[in-house]
């Protein structure tokens, strides 16, 4: 026998041996005529009969409802329009078909899965190649009525229809959405194809050695170049039950589990100008922002727990003081980002003039409104860029929001006063562009009693 004939021949019997010791154990395997089914021919002329019952897919109608009888379609995602959302057609010709129909059918598509020299049986039929024909029998005729039989797998439906348990939506075309003539009927189908590529790639991101090795170094705090892929916050989706099979052949190989990506609405945390707008501050906002408020009640706690005489040594009342200099630093990132430059400029805009200079700040590099049409706007605006070229709004920030933070803790019960108040502004963090050195000792005989409420 030809060495190549010889290797397709030896992949098959060895396919059909394992059968049949998998499936005849003990009195059966005695038996003659049950072993007899498992001889070669036997065998195959068997498959290339129950190979009608199954069929090659994409996209799985039994994942809808287990009970649906309409059909599955065999769509190569190659030939699906290309769009710029994420669906099935990504996959391209790298895609893993699934098969459908009677599950005691199935261990023809394994058959037919089995790979020589690098290509499946399936892949070398459909190539008409001559050596793998030979290897399925002596009789050409047979060996060809197989092949065709074999080939089939891998077929368009005749005719194709729906069913009551199928998910089924009525989508308008025309203008009229009174008009019943003006709908057609869609029938969404399960993307087995791009189901599987899908799990594949959490189930690499899970298992792969070099992943898990990567992520124990990280659990470990040890350097690592690989990058993590995560997939956090995901569902599964059992179809089939205890019986996966008769879904499809692709959901049989994944124990029946689907993974659904995690999908939440947004969370918006973004501030509207018309929000500073009518305001005669915006640390009326700064409450509000990120965990503000929690910081400030956790801080409050903790000065009621301690012994004013270990302030100087008190760690973990230091790190809460630099938190919340740290959120007022992204609160002014934050204005400044979600806003046009020059937003200050509205009529409505009433905060002081170092809090327009620390949340508008390139105000400054437009040019002023015009001194003819608008002689005010002109006026402001010069005054505006000369405040900026002084540079003591970050001095006057940081005293403001020690003197709402004080307010604060006065308002809760604290006795504070203008040594927390010098304390509390050099806790400020707020961002200039400017070379100058900012103070953050205030001096001491200025008058401390007028306090920016919350």
């Amino acid at each position: 026998m030809d060495s190549r004939k010889q290797k397709f021949y030896e992949a098959i019997a060895r396919f059909i041996k394992e059968r049949r010791d998998a499936k005849l154990k003990g009195a059966e395997a005695a038996d003659s005529a049950q072993a007899a089914k498992y001889d070669y021919d036997t065998w195959l002329a068997d498959a290339a009969r129950r190979v009608a019952q199954i069929q090659m897919v994409t996209h799985v109608l039994k994942a809808t409802h287990p009970d649906a009888k309409g059909s599955s379609l065999f769509v190569p995602p190659a030939n699906l329009p290309a769009r710029d959302e994420l669906g099935s057609h990504v996959l391209g010709m790298q895609f893993a078909e699934d098969v459908v129909g009677n599950a005691a059918a199935l261990d023809v598509y394994k058959l037919l899965r089995l790979e020589v020299e690098g290509q499946r049986l399936l892949d070398w039929l459909l190539q008409a190649d001559t050596d793998l024909l030979a290897a399925l029998s002596d009789n050409p005729d047979t060996a060809r009525a197989y092949a065709d039989a074999f080939c089939s797998l891998q077929r368009e439906a005749d005719s194709y229809a729906s069913h009551t348990y199928a998910k089924q939506l009525y989508w308008c075309t025309g203008e009229d959405a009174g008009d019943d003539s003006e709908y057609i009927l869609l029938q969404p189908m399960f993307p087995s194809s791009l189901v599987q590529a899908v799990h594949e790639a959490i189930q690499y991101s899970r298992f792969d050695v070099a992943i898990v090795e990567a992520r124990r170094a990280r659990r470990d705090k040890k350097p690592s170049d690989m990058q993590i892929p995560e997939y956090p916050e995901l569902a599964i989706r059992k179809l089939g039950g205890t019986k996966p099979q008769n879904i499809s052949q692709l959901n049989s190989e994944r124990g029946g589990s689907n993974y659904l990506l995690a999908s939440f609405p947004p969370i918006w945390n973004g501030y509207r100008p018309r929000s500073f707008l009518n305001l005669d501050t915006a640390f009326m906002r700064l409450l509000h922002f990120q965990d503000m408020q929690q910081q400030l009640e956790a801080l409050a706690r903790h000065l009621g727990t301690y012994k004013q005489r270990r302030m100087q040594q008190d760690q973990k009342r230091r790190a809460m003081e630099q938190r919340l200099g740290s959120i007022l630093a992204a609160f002014a990132v934050t204005v400044r980002d979600s806003y046009p430059p020059g937003w200050t400029r509205d009529a409505a805009c009433r905060l002081p003039l170092c809090e327009q200079l620390w949340l508008d700040p390139e105000r400054a590099r437009l040019p002023n409104r015009d001194q003819a049409q608008d002689p005010d706007g002109y006026a402001a605006d010069e005054i505006f860029k000369a405040a900026w070229q002084r540079q003591d709004w970050p001095d006057e920030i940081a005293e403001r929001f020690a003197q709402w933070l004080n307010q604060w803790l006065r308002d809760n019960g604290f006795a504070v006063g203008s040594v927390e108040l010098r304390h509390f502004a050099r806790q400020a963090l707020v961002d200039t562009d400017w070379p100058n050195p900012i103070r953050r000792d205030l001096p001491s005989s200025r008058d401390w009693h007028t306090e920016v409420s919350a």
